[in-house]
Order: structure tokens, then C-alpha cells, then sequence
């Protein structure tokens, strides 16, 4: 499918009385909006027509219930106070925007070159990235939210599937609960992951729902891990970035691994 088609799918299978559509012809950019509140979600037709090709329909049903599921959020107002323990931080490309279409700022903290931290509320299906403007109604400080974030993110599950290639070790965490990436804030996790290590520890979050630790002890393994965040970049829902850090003494450093084009 092209973009036309793609565009011509979701305007079907979005459409109602309660919804606009846009078309940026020269971004190749679809907007869905809510006509009262005047929110919506942009998407990006390239994105879809790319993952089209490997995932087929799928690609299409997963950004269907992406927007539907944003769209019925923003028309929700939200609050924060009892909701302590359904505050997590998000992982995010540094070229993610810090602000809401109209223009209220994101809560989001530094955290490597290559990525940043936002912090949203869980809603089950969703989450709602909290904005200043929640802060300033819940008269909540940052550091509160910083601290809850952290604290729930360590209660999450880190049990891991390994896999050994070319005499490298693999360990992916994929739950698909949204904050898979997440899992890179919880020092104690990457702590106990390194003192497994036999060689460099490599830590890779391709996308919003995964987490790769790779254990390297050969040059072989670089290729392989250069390969296999690319693939994952490529084709999650939420891309964050498919360059990967070393982990050392408790700090991450993005790396540029130059892979060989090779299949392992």
C-alpha cells in the first residue's frame, strides 16, 4: 500500500461525527481531530506504509487503536492526586516535542543524548503524558512526581528471555505493557544485569516496548547488536532510537556501532 491507500484506510476506519481530517501533502502527514476540543494526533503516512510492509494489516490495526484510544484521552480531563501509583516515566527520542500541540509544556527531564524522560499517568489501555499545567493544578512538585516515577518503575517485572548468537549473550524484556523501555531508569536492575556480564554490557531501547541487554565478548557481537536495534527501531510503534549504550560504573553512553550488513 502507498500512502494515498494508507490515507484512505484510516479516514474509513476513523471516521464519525465527532472527527476531522487534515492532510499535510507536502509532510505526508494525516491529522485526526476531535471537533469540539480542536486535540488531536498527527500521524505520520510513511511510518505506516514502511511497517505496512513487514506487518501488513496489523500495521494499520495498531494505529487505529492508537489514535482512538489518544483521541478519547484528551477529551477526558485528568487528575493526579490518588493516582500515586500509576505514575511512570516514559522514554522518549530527544526529537519527541516537549510541548502539546497547544502549546503547554511536557514535565520531562535530560537523560542521555539520545533520549529523555516524560512522565505520564496510566489509564489501562493508555497513558496521558503529564504537562505543566497538571503540575501546577494538583500543586504537585517535580521532585514528588520524580520520586513516585521511580519508585514504581522498580516495582515492575524484569524477567528476561535470552538469547546466544555467535557467542553473545541477548537478554530481551517485552511485556507490552507500555513501559518496557522504562526499565532503563531502574538502576538496581541494570546493576544486578552487569555484575552477570562476562564482557561489555550493552543496553539498547529501540522502541517504547523493548529492552535489549546484550553481554559482548567478541566483534561479532557489535554486528549483531547494531543489526537486531535497527531491525527493532524500524518496526516499533513508538521508535526512540536505534543507537545503543555501554554501561559502565552505573553510567550509559551512546555508541554508534558501524554494523557489516550481515544476518546472523
Amino acid at each position: 500500500m502507498d500512502s494515498n491507500q494508507i490515507k484512505r484506510e484510516l479516514e474509513k476506519r476513523l471516521a464519525n461525527d465527532e472527527r476531522t481530517f487534515s492532510y499535510d501533502r507536502e509532510k505526508d502527514i494525516l491529522r485526526i481531530e476531535n471537533k469540539k476540543t480542536k486535540k488531536g494526533i498527527n500521524v505520520s503516512l510513511p511510518e505506516i506504509v514502511s511497517k505496512w510492509a513487514v506487518m501488513k494489516e496489523k500495521a494499520i490495526d495498531e494505529v487505529v487503536y492508537y489514535v482512538k484510544e489518544a483521541l478519547q484521552v484528551m477529551g477526558t480531563a485528568q487528575t493526579l492526586s490518588g493516582k500515586e501509583q500509576k505514575i511512570f516515566p516514559v522514554m522518549r527520542s530527544t526529537s519527541f516535542p516537549k510541548e502539546a500541540r497547544e502549546g503547554v509544556a511536557f514535565f520531562t527531564d535530560d537523560h542521555t543524548a539520545e533520549t529523555r524522560i516524560y512522565y505520564a499517568l496510566d489509564l489501562g489501555n493508555t497513558y496521558r503524558l503529564i504537562d505543566e499545567q497538571m503540575l501546577t493544578a494538583e500543586n504537585w512538585s517535580k521532585d514528588y512526581i520524580r520520586e513516585m516515577a521511580k519508585f514504581n518503575v522498580r516495582s515492575l517485572s524484569t524477567e528476561l528471555k535470552k538469547d546466544t548468537v555467535a557467542g553473545n549473550d541477548f537478554y530481551f524484556l517485552n511485556t507490552n505493557d507500555g513501559y518496557d523501555a522504562s526499565r532503563i531508569l531502574n538502576d538496581s536492575f541494570l546493576k544486578e544485569m552487569a555484575s552477570r556480564i562476562k564482557g561489555e554490557m550493552i543496553v539498547a531501547i529501540p522502541h517504547q516496548d523493548v529492552l535489549i541487554i546484550g553481554d559482548i565478548q567478541n566483534e561479532t557481537g557489535y554486528d549483531v547488536v547494531a543489526q537486531m536495534t535497527m531491525s527493532f527501531f524500524s518496526n516499533g510503534h513508538v521508535p526512540i532510537t536505534a543507537l545503543s549504550f555501554l554501561y559502565k560504573e552505573g553510567e550509559l553512553e551512546p555508541i554508534f556501532i558501524m554494523g557489516k550488513n550481515r544476518k546472523f
